[in-house]
């Protein structure tokens, strides 16, 4: 089969390329849009690292192909903070509780927990940790991103979470 059409908005901008039906979603934002913030870790959906919002939900885009994103609304880590370049409240946190050490799973934390305090914005420990059981870090112990989504829920229940 050839290249298919795909028009999809990233990041609150317009986007249309031609993909083989093969390609994945991760694939696609690295290479062809350049977004690089989306990493691969283990290319199963196992550790999370290449978390995207699709229509406002988190999902592995390793495991979503390109051409399953037509139409779609995508936002990458790229996207969650500010235009002028400022850090959104959960980046905030995770900069402040030292919620992230080498990086590599900081995306997909990040945006997964951008989209778990929009849908619930005063979450228990149990929930966060329930929340986070989906993304794997091999460098911090998570406790300083159990604190960073504590932090960050206060900015939820104040409407500042972006």
């Amino acid at each position: 089969m050839g290249e298919v059409s795909v028009k999809l908005t990233v990041n609150g901008q317009p986007r249309a390329a031609t993909v083989e039906p093969r390609v994945t979603l991760a694939d696609f934002l690295r290479e062809q849009l350049q977004l690089t913030g989306t990493h691969l870790g283990c290319e199963h959906g196992v550790c999370g690292a290449c978390t995207v919002l699709v229509d406002g939900a988190a999902v592995r885009s390793c495991l979503m192909f390109a051409v399953q994103a037509d139409g779609a609304e995508v936002t990458t880590i790229e996207g969650i903070g500010s235009p002028d370049g400022g850090l959104s409240a959960v980046q905030s946190a995770f900069r402040d509780c030292h919620g992230l050490q080498c990086g590599f799973c900081t995306p997909g934390f990040v945006v997964s927990v951008t989209a778990f305090l929009r849908d619930h914005p005063n979450p228990t420990d149990p929930e966060i940790r329930e929340a986070l059981s989906g993304n794997l870090c091999r460098c911090t112990g998570y406790q300083g991103i159990v604190n960073a989504v504590q932090q960050a829920a206060g900015a939820a229940r104040r409407g500042e979470l972006r």
